[in-house]
C-alpha cells in the first residue's frame, strides 16, 4: 500500500500560510560563503572565504519591526491575541494530534524555499520514536512533495549521526534544500558531544560551526519535551545553532512564545478532522466482597510518611471506592467502617525510588507497589473482560465494513502494564506466551465461533491463524529479547530504537489486508511518535493516572482512517475511536478535559476579549476583512454588561440558556455576524463531548415515509444529475481582472522606524523598557532584482502568460511592481483569483444529463446511519427514524420545527452522497421539504441553511458553491410544480416562500 497525501486541506494550508506570511516582504535571496579547513591555522580552524567548497545559507532581510507587523497580522487573521513586542525568534504552531502536524511542518519547508529561497532546515525531536516517524514520513512523501514543488527536486534529508559527520559538511555546502533530523539527546551535551568537537570529516571544523554559519531554520517537534524548560539544555542547544528562527510544533505546548496558528483539541474534534471518541467503560457492581486495598503513591512531607490508597468505604447504605491518605499503623476497619477489614493494618511505608506499603493482618503479610492491589475483584478477570470487549468492538467494525463494502483494515491497540504479561522467556531463552496473550487467543476463538461473525471466518483455520493476528512492539535488547521501554540512558535508547525501526518499517504493511496482524500489544513504546490511521480500538490494561496519559493514549488512534488504496476517509460513520477503559465515560471526559486544559491552555468556559477579532465582515468597499481587536473588545464588553459573562470572561448560565433557546441578543452593528459569533460562544460555553459507547444506535429508515407517494413526488423533482460547462468572455475576464488590480490597495515601499528602549540595571537584573517609537521612514531600494512576475502569477492563477501580460498592462499599476515586487504579486494574484471565481459562477451553465442518470431512492436504505441519542431528534416525517445533527444550533432547531409544523408533510436531511458538481468542489445542499398549502397544493423545496452571511458573497468559496447549486436545481426543474431552491435559516423563513 502507498499512502496518499492530500494537498488541499484548508486547515493545513492555513497553518503553512501562517508561517510563510511571517516573512512577507522578504525577497528570494541566498547568502553564500565557503567552508574550508586552513592548515596554517592549526587546530583552531575557522570558517573562511577561500574559493573551495561553496556553501549556501539562509539570510533574513526583514527587521524586527517588520516581523512584528507580519506577526500581528497573522495573529489577527487567526483569531489569536496580538503580541505587542517581538520577544524572540520562536514561533509556535499548535495542532491537535492526528491532524497532520508532521506533514504541515515538512511542507512548510518547501513553501519557505519556494517563496524566499531558504534552504537549510534542522528538525529537532525529543525521542527516537519521533525521529524514526519523521524520517519515515520524509521517505513516503518524497514523490508527493517533488510533484508539488518540481523546482525542489533533489532535496536531501538525513538523520544526524555523530559517527557520520561528513553529512553535516554536505548540509553546509550543498546548494539544495537540506533537512537534518536529530533528537535533542544527540545535541544537548556539549562536553561529550562530537557536534562541538573539531573533526577531519568536516574539514577540521567543529560541526556546530558549519551549522551556525548556515543560519538554519529550526523546526522543533514536541518542544515541551525538547527544551527542558526555558533555560534547559535543549533550549541552549537550539540557540547554539544560531537559527534564523525557530518554529515550534505540538499539540501540548508548555511555553507558548509567539503563537501564529492554533488548531486545538476542540477545533479538531468539532470539525471532524480526527476520529470522534467513545468510551466503553468497565463498571463493576457489587464487587465489594473482599477487603480491597490499592496503593496509588507514597509521600514524605516534612518528615511525615504517608500513602494514598484506594479503599471500599461504607457510605450510608452503599459502599463506594474512595482515595484516602494513610499512615503506618492505621486500622483499616476504623477507616472504612466495614467489618470485612477486621484486624487489617497498614504496615511500613517506604518512599523514594521504591515506593511500597505493607499490609498486615491474620494470615496476611503483603507488600504493594504503586498500581498493585489486594482483594476486590480479581484484576485478571477485569483484564479478560476488557480484552473480550475490545475484540468484540473490533469484529463488529470488521463486519460492518464488510457488509457496506468498505475495504478498511481494522486495527486494535492494547497498552499493558508489563512486557512479561504478554511474552516471557524460559531458562533456555525460549519465548512463552504471557497471560494477556493467552487470554486474547482464548477470547478471540470464543467470539469467532458465534453465529454473528461466521461470515468473517468462512475459510479461516482459527487454531492456526489466531497466533498470527496479534503481536507486540516493545524495546528489544541486544540479545533480541523484549524489555520494558525507557529512554533514560544510552542502552535503553538503543533498545527502543530497535523496536521503533521495526514498527516504522511495518506502518504501511499493517494497513493492508495482506498482513494478518490486527491486534498490537505495547508497553509504552507507542505512547508518542507512532500512530496508525486504522487504529479503531484502544484498550488500556494499565492505569491512566499520570498527566497527559489520556491524551497520549488516545492520540495513537485519532488520525482519520484510510482504505486499501491509501485514500483518507471522512465522516463519523467510519471514524470512531473506541477506548476500552475502567473509568466511567463521565470520569473519562472530565479527566480528559482537565488534561486538555493543562496541556493546551484552553480556557473552557472563558470568553476572551480578542475572541471575535478574526470574524470576517464586509468593508465599505465590499471587501472581506477581519472584525478587528477594537470591535471584538466592544462585543466582549456588551456580553459583560448584559451579565452573560463575568469580569474574567467566565460564561454564565444565562449565556448558555440564551444560546440554547435562541434568545441571545447582540448589538445591531453585529447583526450580519450573528451566526459566527454564536458559533464561537457555543464552543466556549460547552464541554468537550465524549460519547458513551452503549448509547450508540443504528438509525433505520422509516419505510412508511420513504415509500410514500409524497416522498416519491419530492424525490422525483430533485434526484436528477447534471453536468456543467463554463463559458468565459475572455475579453471581459481580462478587463475585470485589470480593474480589480487597479482598484486594489496602494503598494508601499520598504519602510523602517526606530524604537527606543531604556536599559535599567538593578538588583533584579538588566531590563529593557520600551520608550518612544519613531515614524516610518521609506527606504529606497534601487538594487532589487525583480522576480519573474509572469511565471509567478501564472503558477498562482492558472491563466495563460498572454492573459496575464494583458491584465498587467491594462491595470496601469506596473510601476508599483518595481516599488514592492512581492506585495504587488500577492495583491495582484488575489485580485485575479477573486475575479476568476466570480466569472466561474457567472458563466456556469448546468444541463440535466438524462432520465437514466439520477440518485436512486434506494440509496437511503443502503446507507447505515449511526448516532448517539443525545445528537439526534426523533422524527415522524423524515425518511429516517431520527435526524442526526452535528450541532445544537440551526440543524437541531430546524428539524424540530419541521416536525412540529403541520404544513410540512415529509422531509429529508440530504445525505453526504447527494452531491452537486461545481468548479470549486462538490456541493451538498441541506434539506428537501414537501409543504402542503390549503390542504391541497403541494410545494417542493430544497433548503440551504448554511450561514446567511455567505449566501450571496461569491468571493467566498461556500457562497459560490451555493450559487452553483441554485443553477443546478434550475436546470432540472420539472415542467409543472418544480422544486424551488431557497435559502433560509428557519422553518418560518421557508414558509415565507409558500
Amino acid at each position: 500500500m502507498k499512502l496518499h497525501f492530500e494537498d488541499d486541506l484548508d486547515y493545513q494550508q492555513a497553518a503553512i500560510a501562517s508561517v510563510v506570511e511571517l516573512f512577507k516582504g522578504q525577497e528570494i535571496s541566498r547568502s553564500e560563503f565557503t567552508v574550508t579547513y586552513r592548515p596554517e591555522s592549526g587546530p583552531q580552524a575557522t570558517l573562511g572565504l577561500v574559493e573551495s567548497d561553496l556553501g549556501v545559507g539562509n539570510r533574513l532581510q526583514l527587521i524586527d519591526e517588520e516581523l512584528l507587523e507580519n506577526l500581528a497580522e497573522v495573529q489577527l487573521g487567526n483569531g489569536l491575541s496580538q503580541d505587542k513586542v517581538l520577544q524572540s525568534g520562536d514561533f509556535t504552531v499548535e495542532m491537535e494530534t492526528g491532524t497532520g502536524k508532521t506533514y504541515v511542518y515538512l511542507r512548510t519547508i518547501f513553501e519557505l524555499n519556494k517563496e524566499y529561497g531558504f534552504t537549510k532546515f534542522v528538525i529537532v525531536v525529543p525521542s527516537v520514536a519521533i525521529k524514526e516517524g519523521t524520517y519515515k514520513t520524509l521517505e513516503i512523501t518524497r514523490d508527493h512533495f517533488e510533484n508539488l514543488y518540481p523546482k525542489a527536486k533533489g532535496y536531501e534529508y538525513f538523520l544526524y549521526d555523530s559517527s557520520k559527520l561528513g553529512q553535516v559538511r554536505n548540509f553546509a555546502t550543498s546548494s539544495t534544500i537540506q533537512i537534518m533530523v536529530t533528537t535533542v539527546g544527540a545535541i544537548n551535551k556539549k562536553d561529550v558531544n562530537n557536534l562541538y568537537k573539531e573533526s577531519e570529516n568536516t574539514g577540521g571544523e567543529k560541526p556546530i560551526d558549519l551549522i551556525k554559519a548556515t543560519n538554519p531554520i529550526i523546526i522543533v517537534d514536541e518542544p515541551q519535551s525538547v527544551d527542558g524548560g526555558l533555560k534547559g539544555a535543549g533550549k541552549t542547544a537550539l540557540a547554539a545553532m544560531n537559527p534564523l528562527c525557530t518554529l515550534r510544533y505540538s499539540a501540548t505546548h508548555v511555553d507558548k512564545h509567539h503563537m501564529v496558528y492554533r488548531l486545538d483539541a476542540v477545533d479538531a474534534y468539532e470539525r471532524g478532522l480526527v476520529k470522534q471518541i467513545e468510551v466503553a467503560s468497565l463498571e463493576i457492581e457489587g464487587g465489594h466482597n473482599k477487603p480491597y486495598v490499592k496503593l496509588l503513591s507514597t509521600h514524605n512531607r516534612q518528615g511525615s510518611i504517608t500513602a494514598k490508597v484506594e479503599l471500599d468505604i461504607a457510605s450510608g447504605k452503599d459502599v463506594k471506592r474512595k482515595i484516602l491518605t494513610v499512615e503506618d499503623g492505621d486500622d483499616l476497619e476504623q477507616l472504612t467502617g466495614r467489618a470485612i477489614y477486621e484486624n487489617m493494618q497498614i504496615g511500613t511505608i517506604t518512599v523514594g525510588p521504591e515506593e511500597t506499603i505493607e499490609l498486615k493482618g491474620p494470615g496476611l503479610d503483603k507488600t504493594l507497589k504503586p498500581g498493585m492491589s489486594h482483594g476486590g475483584v480479581d484484576p485478571d478477570e477485569q483484564k479478560r473482560l476488557m480484552i473480550r470487549r475490545t475484540i468484540k468492538e473490533h469484529l463488529d467494525k470488521e463486519l460492518r465494513f464488510k457488509e457496506t463494502g468498505r475495504p478498511i483494515k481494522v486495527l486494535s491497540l492494547f497498552f499493558i502494564d508489563s512486557v512479561e504479561h504478554y511474552r516471557k522467556y524460559d531458562d533456555d531463552g525460549n519465548v512463552l506466551k504471557g497471560k494477556y496473550a493467552e487470554m486474547f487467543e482464548e477470547e478471540y476463538r470464543r467470539l469467532a465461533k458465534l453465529p454473528d461473525y461466521q461470515t468473517l471466518f468462512a475459510s479461516i483455520d482459527l487454531d492456526e491463524e489466531v497466533e498470527e493476528l496479534h503481536n507486540g512492539y516493545f524495546s528489544i535488547d541486544k540479545k533480541g529479547g523484549w524489555t520494558d521501554t525507557a529512554e533514560n540512558n544510552q542502552t535503553n535508547r538503543d533498545n527502543a530504537e530497535r523496536a521503533y525501526n521495526l514498527i516504522m518499517k511495518d506502518k504501511e504493511k499493517l494497513l493492508s489486508f495482506d498482513t494478518k496482524l490486527k491486534f498490537i500489544f505495547s508497553h509504552s513504546a507507542l505512547r508518542e511518535g507512532w500512530d496508525n490511521p486504522n487504529v479503531f480500538q484502544i484498550c488500556t490494561l494499565r492505569d491512566m493516572g499520570t498527566e497527559r496519559e489520556r491524551r497520549q493514549t488516545i492520540g495513537r488512534g485519532l488520525r482519520l482512517c484510510v482504505d486499501q488504496s491509501g485514500q483518507r476517509l471522512r465522516g463519523n460513520d467510519v471514524n470512531t475511536l473506541t477506548v476500552v477503559a475502567t473509568e466511567s465515560y463521565e470520569e473519562f471526559a472530565k479527566n480528559l478535559q482537565s488534561e486538555i486544559e493543562k496541556d493546551t491552555g484552553i480556557k473552557f468556559g472563558i470568553v476572551e476579549p480578542h475572541q471575535f477579532a478574526a470574524i470576517q465582515v464586509k468593508g465599505e468597499d465590499g471587501e472581506a476583512k477581519p472584525l478587528g481587536a477594537d470591535a471584538s473588545e466592544k462585543l466582549w464588553q456588551h456580553l459583560k454588561q448584559a451579565e452573560l459573562i463575568d469580569s474574567k470572561g467566565r460564561v454564565q448560565d444565562s449565556l448558555k440558556a440564551a444560546l440554547k433557546d435562541g434568545t441571545l441578543e447582540l448589538p445591531d452593528e453585529f447583526a450580519e455576524q450573528a451566526d459566527e459569533i454564536k458559533a464561537i460562544l457555543k464552543k466556549l460555553a460547552g464541554r468537550l463531548d465524549i460519547k458513551n459507547a452503549d448509547e450508540r444506535k443504528i438509525i433505520r429508515t422509516r419505510e412508511a415515509v420513504l415509500q410514500s407517494p409524497e416522498f416519491k413526488a419530492l424525490w422525483d423533482r430533485i434526484k436528477h444529475k447534471t453536468t456543467y460547462r463554463v463559458e468565459f468572455d475572455n475579453v471581459k475576464l481580462i478587463e475585470d481582472c485589470s480593474i480589480a488590480i487597479r482598484d486594489s490597495e496602494p503598494i508601499t515601499k520598504t519602510r523602517a522606524r526606530f524604537r527606543k528602549a531604556g536599559i535599567e540595571i538593578g538588583k533584579g537584573g538588566v531590563e529593557a523598557k520600551d520608550g518612544d517609537v519613531g515614524n516610518y521612514t521609506t527606504i529606497n531600494e534601487d538594487d532589487i532584482d525583480l522576480p519573474d512576475i509572469i511565471t509567478e502569477l501564472q503558477d498562482r492563477t492558472q491563466l495563460t502568460r498572454k492573459s496575464i501580460v494583458d491584465i498587467l498592462i491594462k491595470s496601469d499599476r506596473l510601476p508599483d511592481f518595481k516599488r514592492n515586487p512581492q506585495q504587488f504579486i500577492d495583491q495582484a494574484a488575489e485580485a485575479i483569483i477573486r475575479t476568476k471565481r466570480l466569472a466561474l459562477v457567472d458563466g456556469i451553465k448546468y444541463r440535466r444529463i438524462g432520465d437514466d442518470h439520477f440518485y436512486c431512492q434506494e440509496l437511503f436504505e443502503q446507507e447505515e446511519l449511526k448516532s448517539y441519542m443525545k445528537n439526534a431528534v426523533k422524527a415522524e416525517k423524515s425518511v429516517f427514524e431520527y435526524v442526526v445533527y452535528d450541532s445544537e444550533g440551526t440543524e437541531k432547531s430546524f428539524a424540530e420545527d419541521l416536525e412540529s409544523n403541520e404544513a410540512v408533510k415529509v422531509y429529508a436531511k440530504l445525505p453526504a452522497w447527494f452531491k452537486i458538481p461545481t468548479p470549486l468542489g462538490t456541493y451538498n445542499p441541506d434539506w428537501a421539504v414537501l409543504v402542503e398549502q390549503d390542504g391541497e397544493e403541494k410545494l417542493f423545496f430544497v433548503v440551504e441553511t448554511k450561514s446567511s452571511s455567505w449566501w450571496d458573497d461569491l468571493r467566498h468559496q461556500e457562497g459560490a458553491k451555493i450559487k452553483c447549486g441554485e443553477k443546478h436545481f434550475r436546470a432540472i426543474e420539472a415542467e409543472s410544480n418544480p422544486a424551488k431552491f431557497i435559502k433560509a435559516t428557519s422553518v418560518d423563513g421557508v414558509m415565507k416562500h409558500v
